[in-house]
């Protein structure tokens, strides 16, 4: 066992919690998945969903909003005032990885092939050789999403040969556009045959599909590595470890009626391509759930405004371990291990958004959980990548807090953190919600 497992914590997670993550992760091949994995977690504990296009009542309890990729969902304790600050852990649903053209079905000498869109700072080269699925939402004539996950070998970005390439091993070279579109087939290209084989999946009628939102998986399932298993290795951790976590800590919350802030989740779609989107951190959706219930509660604009201004956001996404191989590429003061607790990320330039105040936050909400954290900076000759943090704080005006679990291979296909990380930021999450 690592320092960290034998490591008690006032918390109600342990390793069990990480076995759950591994269910989650292969649960949701998709921020759609990822957002239905999430509600269902919530419907088991009371929370109910509400429509954004409905009238919304000051009742207390559980709810949740679902849009697309995002999940917003909150806790009111009876008795709550209008005027009740939130605590808010915000987290991403999307993660980078190979996305359906809207005309798919291409190929070339005999092979049938996808046609695909690079989606975010995706590693490429990680993508190559893999047996992959196919994941999303397929759109009907009607306006109804129905999910469909092929989780089994379909696909596959077939890497040239060293023979035709006896340079590869000293710098691999990959064009985003003819490298990268995967086979799953041999035989005459057909239009639409991608779209009625999903459809079928779907168990639904292809002439009804007018629209998707399909992506490719990598199908190996989560797995404990290492000689005492101290280690965790899976897909889209990056961000769904943050996800899993927040969705566990507020439902370990429900029904708690004593709590002096109302918890929030806050699951965005399309963080790794900036958040511009009705889905994404750039949009109006947190706030305007945020504020609906402060006035569905009785509240005025004052009632918000308080609510606000005593509200603490904690942007919770994966950072960088230090890397055994390339130590040198990191802050020689700074280097977060695996199992070491969760991180507070920290960049002047306000890349994330902590400052000295959520540091207070962070590490109080840590110590009242018994969990050990760390600090990670960027070194100075190295950019410095952003999360959700920045904008929901200069959006709302809520103070806002990085931090998350270190990992190594982010955006890989298949990323790997240490396998205690996951509970120890799930029970600091709790500590933080509890106020």
């Amino acid at each position: 066992m690592s320092s960290a497992a034998s490591r008690p914590t006032a918390g109600p997670f342990d390793r069990g919690h990480t076995d759950d993550l591994m269910v989650f992760l292969t649960a949701s091949p998709s921020p759609y998945h990822a957002v239905a994995s999430a509600a269902e977690r919530l419907e088991k504990v009371g929370f109910r969903r509400v429509e954004e296009t409905a009238a919304w009542d000051g009742t207390a309890g559980g709810k949740y909003v679902i849009r697309g990729g995002a999940i917003i969902a909150w806790y009111v304790p009876e008795g709550a005032a209008a005027h009740t600050p939130y605590r808010i852990v915000g987290a991403h649903t999307d993660s980078p990885n190979l996305r359906v053209k809207p005309q798919p079905d291409m190929g070339a000498h005999g092979w049938r092939q996808v046609a695909v869109e690079i989606y975010g700072g995706t590693l490429l080269n990680t993508w190559l050789d893999r047996d992959l699925g196919l994941a999303g939402r397929l759109t009907l004539r009607d306006g109804s999403h129905h999910l469909v996950n092929v989780d089994r070998p379909l696909l596959r970005v077939p890497q040239l040969a060293i023979h035709l390439d006896r340079q590869v091993n000293d710098g691999l070279k990959l064009d985003r556009q003819r490298h990268m579109q995967p086979i799953w087939g041999i035989g005459q290209v057909h239009e639409g045959d991608l779209i009625e084989f999903v459809a079928a999946e779907a168990g639904v009628d292809a002439e009804d599909v007018t629209g998707w939102d399909l992506m490719v998986h990598a199908v190996e399932a989560p797995a404990y590595l290492g000689r005492d298993r101290e280690l965790l290795a899976g897909p889209r951790m990056d961000n769904l470890l943050s996800v899993h976590a927040a969705t566990a800590a507020l439902t370990s919350l429900a029904g708690r009626d004593d709590l002096p802030y109302i918890p929030v989740l806050a699951a965005f779609d399309h963080e790794e391509n900036g958040s511009e989107a009705d889905t994404g951190a750039q949009g109006p959706l947190l706030g305007n759930v945020l504020e609906r219930s402060v006035y569905a509660r009785g509240g005025s604009y004052e009632d918000r405004a308080r609510a606000f201004a005593g509200t603490v956001c904690l942007s919770s996404d994966t950072g960088h371990a230090v890397h055994p191989n390339y130590a040198e590429r990191h802050d020689p003061t700074h280097h977060p291990r695996v199992n070491g607790g969760p991180i507070l990320k920290v960049n002047v330039n306000q890349r994330y958004a902590t400052d000295g105040s959520g540091r207070a936050v962070f590490a109080a909400a840590c110590e009242k959980a018994g969990v050990p954290w760390q600090s990670f900076v960027s070194s100075n000759d190295m950019p410095c990548g952003t999360t959700i943090g920045p904008i929901t704080a200069a959006r709302h005006g809520i103070s806002t807090v990085d931090i998350g679990v270190a990992i190594l291979s982010m955006h890989s296909a298949r990323e790997l953190c240490g396998a205690d990380d996951p509970y120890l930021l799930a029970n600091a999450l709790v500590a933080f919600l509890e106020g």
